[in-house]
């Protein structure tokens, strides 16, 4: 489900405004460690799985889950978007990526998932010269061993 998903999410990221999006990996801490790790280019997209708790349907064969995805979108920092700020309409800019990531991505489906849809946002200003939103996702997944 997991590798599924992964690269389902890359192909339709990758889409997003024309290819705006110039890195996507999965999430490893990657901004808490950006002056230690080799540079990547922005806006960036990671992914991260959070833990999933799987509901047996038949025990040892099938199983079902609600599993959460974040995305980390990670963009240059563009200036203040105060009504003075020369920079207002870049700052803002950010918020329409989001907007065309979750255009691209809103109940996307696969085989071993569906109903893949936004539950959160959170906007994450506590770095010096970008910004890192994480967009929340849910979808409902599939896991079943071939007997």
């Amino acid at each position: 489900m997991r590798k599924e998903l992964y690269n389902m999410l890359r192909e339709r990221l990758k889409e997003v405004g024309g290819g705006v999006i110039k890195h996507i990996d999965l999430w490893n801490h990657n901004v808490e460690f950006i002056e230690q790790e080799d540079g990547w280019a922005r806006p960036a997209v990671f992914v991260e799985f959070c833990p999933i708790r799987w509901n047996a349907i038949v025990s040892g064969v099938e199983y079902r889950a609600e599993p959460v995805v974040k995305l980390h979108v990670v963009t240059d920092w563009s200036g203040s978007a105060s009504d003075a700020s020369p920079f207002r309409e870049e700052a803002l800019q950010v918020f329409d990526l989001l907007d065309n990531i979750h255009e691209a991505l809103t109940c996307m489906e696969g085989e071993t998932f569906t109903c893949f849809d936004l539950v959160e946002s959170q906007t994450n200003h506590n770095h010096e010269d970008i910004m890192e939103s994480i967009e929340v996702y849910q979808c409902v997944a599939y896991r079943r061993l071939d007997t």
